[in-house]
């Protein structure tokens, strides 16, 4: 559509969205709102209502996690825009193109602090403080190149969350004069620059034992990093959100701790959309920032956010997007690269000892192997802030890209269902299982409702250790075992998942697990598996993820 049609705000902005291909939309209508869940009736937008209005971001966070595609949710103003700021950070800590759409107050309001319905003194600058950036759309004849501009914002560079508001009054009003534009077709990015390319071409070319650590920035990278990889001979690895960048039953697809054993001989280290929070807070401080690393391996970062190069300075930066960087410097790598003939039986013997050393994690290992041998290959695993979330960050191989979907940096509690419910939506005939300790489970519990009256299929485990176990564990160590917080009773799951019309299910062991698990993939209805755990119960998992030292030595 290019010439100007009659519509009333709201619609002009689901309209714009369509444009650009948002065909799904969370959210819970409101007053402020009620044109575009009219115009989303109307036009036919896959529309998943919810529960509560952070459970709708956090399902657009988990949409795009899924994708790569922008996820979008949409709320009243105010209170319900604040309700969604713990998954907007989290979709800004990861890098998820989330778009909010919300309202205002009546324009002749606007700023006038006179207590309006749902008024903030400035909610698009709170917002401005979480997220890329907020726009507000004043004139409706502007909707679609604001929406165009936003999306622009969503996806160019370093992908994030915006928002896009629109006042009360403007929103219900009809007009005339609406043109809606064509979306974006093309996201700018820079350019790479050759110096850059040559200076990490040759220190790969002289380097013996490279290595490669993926972020959520190289997701979309897979091919061209593997084909990196597999030149240099570079193992890869990842710590939260780059799994399954390269598979890890590939001969060069390692996990954090089988990285760590080899690092030490590492003499360059390749960053790869990732802020290398493994390698320089997790294995070294998380107290003291090194802006500049040290000795250790020549650190060349490609990130396609040239700020990165400020926060961690490398020895070579290579600002530009994954694929096309690793591209270049394949082709400017050919025929210059003499491999170690020793690299491939040094990263076997790693792998296969790194299983050994972490199998003393229990239960949690049996647990997770059998979700591995139940779930699909390219089925997702959506691991909650728990013992088990923590564990599986290196204690279950990830095969396919975006599979493995993380909270990243703000170890967001309580973001696991609610986020493998918007996966599946994005991929209804993927399978999905969300993994979650009951305090996290219980933030947003009332989702399941949700999942019941849209039918989403997710497979949720909630390992019931009546408790929060780190605090718990921290504060026995370090309080004299002065505990406050740590310890709760909890409902019968089951028979909460029942009340909300999913299935339930209990079990006690990894045995008993598997035929339970096997089922309810195979029914592919929303159902939730109670796994009862003795408090305190759990191997502490932190030993592998705060690795100062190399594992098999310790």
């Amino acid at each position: 559509m290019s010439d100007k049609h009659s519509m009333s705000g709201g619609e002009a902005m689901i309209r714009a969205a369509q444009a650009n291909g948002i065909s799904c939309i969370f959210g819970i209508p409101g007053a402020q709102i009620y044109p575009m869940f009219d115009a989303m009736y109307r036009l036919g937008i896959e529309t998943i209502v919810t529960k509560h209005e952070q459970g709708a971001a956090y399902m657009a966070f988990g949409y795009a996690k899924a994708t790569g595609n922008p996820g979008a949710f949409a709320v009243v103003p105010g209170p319900g825009v604040l309700n969604t700021t713990a998954a907007l950070c989290t979709a800004m800590g990861a890098n998820a193109p989330v778009l909010c759409l919300t309202g205002q107050v009546p324009s002749s309001y606007l700023g006038q602090g006179r207590g309006h319905l749902h008024e903030l003194k400035d909610q698009a600058g709170t917002l401005r403080t979480i997220i890329k950036d907020a726009y507000h759309i004043s004139e409706p004849a502007q909707t679609s190149s604001t929406i165009n501009e936003a999306f622009n914002t969503l996806l160019g560079n370093r992908p994030g969350p915006v928002s896009v508001e629109m006042c009360w009054d403007t929103m219900a009003q009809v007009y005339n004069d609406i043109t809606i534009l064509p979306g974006n077709e093309f996201i700018d990015q820079p350019p790479l620059d050759d110096d850059q390319i040559t200076l990490a071409a040759k220190a790969l070319a002289e380097a013996n034992n490279p290595m490669i650590m993926c972020g959520a920035g190289a997701q979309h990278a897979s091919e061209e990093v593997l084909a990196l990889a597999e030149l240099l001979q570079a193992p890869v690895t990842a710590f939260r959100s780059g799994r399954g960048v390269v598979s890890e039953d590939h001969a060069l697809g390692v996990s954090s701790v089988a990285a760590r054993a080899l690092f030490d001989e590492v003499d360059v280290l390749v960053g790869i959309g990732s802020r290398l929070e493994m390698i320089y807070m997790r294995w070294n401080s998380m107290q003291l920032y090194e802006k500049s690393p040290q000795g250790g391996p020549t650190l060349i970062r490609i990130d396609i956010d040239e700020k990165e190069m400020e926060r961690l300075v490398p020895d070579i930066p290579v600002v530009g997007d994954a694929a096309t960087a690793c591209t270049a410097l394949y082709n400017a790598l050919l025929n210059k690269v003499k491999p170690n003939p020793d690299r491939a039986s040094l990263i076997a013997a790693a792998k296969v000892k790194t299983r050994h050393v972490i199998d003393k994690i229990q239960p949690q290992m049996a647990y997770l192997d059998v979700i591995r041998e139940v779930l699909p290959r390219d089925g997702f695993l959506v691991p909650e802030v728990s013992q088990m979330g923590f564990t599986s960050y290196y204690g279950i191989p990830i095969y396919e890209p975006r599979t493995y979907v993380t909270e990243g940096f703000q170890g967001t509690l309580g973001y696991g269902f609610q986020t493998a419910l918007g996966v599946k939506v994005a991929c209804p005939d993927k399978a999905v299982i969300a993994v979650t300790g009951d305090g996290g489970l219980m933030f947003g519990i009332q989702e399941l409702a949700t999942a019941v009256s849209h039918n989403i299929g997710v497979i949720t485990l909630v390992f019931n250790n009546q408790g929060f176990a780190n605090i718990r564990r921290d504060q026995t160590n370090a309080y004299a075992g002065r505990l406050i917080g740590a310890d709760f009773d909890n409902p019968d799951f089951v028979k909460l998942a029942e009340s909300f019309g999913a299935r339930g299910y209990l079990c006690d062991s990894p045995q008993t697990l598997r035929p339970i698990l096997e089922k309810a993939l195979l029914e592919d209805k929303p159902a939730l598996i109670e796994i009862k755990q003795t408090r305190g119960s759990e191997v502490s998992p932190w030993e592998f993820i705060m690795l100062k030292e190399n594992p098999f030595t310790q």
